[in-house]
């Protein structure tokens, strides 16, 4: 290569960098705001088993996802060596790699390994701190590990002990002697040998009454919680099935459990629901459930992109003062129309001779982003009720113009031209597609292990579009839904609808799916 190449070589070689980021212990959202930005920026992602499914959607959809198993023995894995051979090939070709693993990167995570080799290799790198299965798990439980008054100390120890070693490198008497004296004990990778390590600690000479705890599966829908003693543990846990993966805590703050757990208490906890939203529009409904407790899984089943043809939007701009009203009936009509008023170079102010009505205080809410004003809201949000909020009188004789999506109910139009309206002018600011890249066999399996609570539908197109992308209607699947429209679509399809708010607003719906669980939670 020329002179010229080599320097383009040598610098995309050192703009290859590896990051070993902590997922967190479970739940998506618990990822560091550090660890969330750099897999945005990741061109390769190795991921381990424990790692959720929502975390790799914020990679990029050109990131290549590499799965390296890690699963305790219960399925092949890449090779450690392999494994660390590959992180510096992929980091040696000017990749920004992202070494995801669960927990932090540097407890019981083979992180240092890793960086170790990665170090060896010259290959630079960086470690981003995650939060460890060891703190969230008895934090979600109701288990403090340390206390002013009761617990100085916390040891965290590991159940999994390479037997190759010979003898226990775990220095269990001195650990116990002090547990005595106010410490916690916090185990991990034990539930294969659960019996032998808990009789361990009891032979060292922990008191058998002493409290413990087994918390599998921690922050996520499938958490399950065990509270014995040091000497019933082993066998409560086996009666409830606890397995891998799984954290054990041993101490006095273990009992302070009866008064302290908090996650179960939420209305949601243990719920499995999904958002088919479109992405973009997702994050806060998403967000507003987990607050409640429940595990989303994100399933966008509509995307927006530009209409096939703006000629008739264009058409519009050109003539905008001409319009006595204006009706929008989505933000994102309202996001599409602005944008390309932007693009033509129009300034927002030639709306001002147009009144401006919304179809619900979503919608409004997004006018007063741009500081547009709405002279109209109904008290109903459907289509149907902007006529009767606008006055039947100020139709007649009025030019109308309803930016919205190209394919839509054809209601509104209808009924404004029955009641006279002058002009009714219909133009496409964008159209809803499905998704490419949707994540079908996940959703497929939990709809086949009966694991889903509730799928959530905001417009009759999330509905079609569901079914059209798993393959079958939505029968026995419990379903909420936005408004009668929607309700009537998915019921259409054979959902049972279970939840419907009498207002149609996300901030509704989410509270009606709230005391839906928790009326069911009394049922049971």
């Amino acid at each position: 290569p020329s002179q010229g190449e080599g320097e383009k070589a040598r610098a995309k070689h050192q703009r290859g960098r590896v990051f070993l980021v902590g997922a967190g212990p479970g739940a998506p959202d618990l990822i560091t705001i550090r660890g969330a930005d750099v897999l945005s920026r990741a061109d390769v992602v190795v991921y381990d088993y424990l790692i959720s499914p929502e975390l790799l959607r914020l990679a990029p959809p050109s990131a290549e996802l590499i799965y390296a198993g890690k699963r305790g023995g219960a399925e092949k894995s890449i090779e450690q060596s392999e494994l660390n051979a590959m992180l510096i090939a992929h980091a040696r070709m000017g990749r920004v790699v992202v070494r995801l693993k669960g927990g932090d990167p540097f407890i019981f995570g083979r992180g240092g390994e890793e960086a170790a080799a990665l170090a060896r290799a010259q290959v630079a790198f960086e470690v981003v701190p995650g939060v460890t299965s060891a703190i969230a798990g008895p934090a979600f439980a109701g288990v403090p590990l340390t206390h002013r008054e009761h617990g100085s100390f916390v040891a965290f120890v590991t159940g999994h002990e390479d037997e190759t070693k010979g003898a226990s490198a775990v220095p269990w008497d001195e650990l116990v002697a002090a547990s005595r004296h106010g410490g916690t004990l916090v185990i991990l990778m034990a539930t294969a040998r659960m019996r032998a390590t808990l009789d361990r600690i009891g032979a060292a000479g922990l008191p058998a009454q002493t409290p413990a705890v087994a918390v599998q599966w921690a922050t996520t829908a499938a958490q399950k919680t065990v509270s014995a003693t040091l000497a019933t543990l082993a066998d409560e846990s086996a009666r409830a099935a606890i397995g891998a993966p799984a954290v054990i805590v041993v101490g006095e703050l273990a009992g302070m459990r009866a008064h302290l757990k908090w996650v179960e208490r939420t209305p949601l906890f243990g719920r499995t629901i999904v958002v088919t939203r479109a992405r973009a529009s997702a994050s806060e409904f998403a967000t507003a459930l987990r607050r409640l407790g429940a595990e989303v899984v994100e399933f966008p089943t509509i995307e927006t992109a530009p209409p096939r043809s703006y000629a008739a939007l264009d058409r519009a701009i050109k003539r905008i003062d001409a319009f006595d009203w204006i009706i929008f009936t989505s933000a994102m009509g309202v996001e599409s129309f602005v944008e390309r008023l932007k693009s033509r170079g129009i300034d927002i102010r030639a709306l001002g001779n147009a009144s401006i009505a919304a179809i619900g205080p979503a919608t409004a809410s997004r006018l007063a982003d741009y500081a547009l004003q709405v002279a109209v809201v109904p008290g109903e949000y459907r289509a149907e009720e902007i006529i009767t909020a606008i006055g039947i009188r100020q139709v007649r004789g009025k030019r109308f113009l309803i930016p919205r999506a190209e394919v839509a109910r054809e209601a509104l139009p209808e009924i404004l031209r029955a009641r006279a309206a002058k002009e009714v002018v219909v133009a496409p600011a964008y159209r809803t597609v499905k998704p490419k890249g949707a994540q079908l066999e996940r959703m497929r399996e939990l709809l086949a292990s009966g694991k889903l609570d509730l799928v959530t539908f905001t417009s009759s197109s999330t509905v079609t579009n569901f079914c059209e992308l798993i393959g079958a209607r939505g029968k026995g699947i419990r379903a909420a839904a936005i408004g009668p429209i929607t309700a009537a679509t998915a019921e259409g399809r054979g959902f049972e609808v279970v939840v419907r708010p009498d207002v149609y607003t996300i901030e509704a719906l989410t509270e009606a799916i709230g005391e839906y669980f928790v009326q069911v939670k009394k049922r049971t």
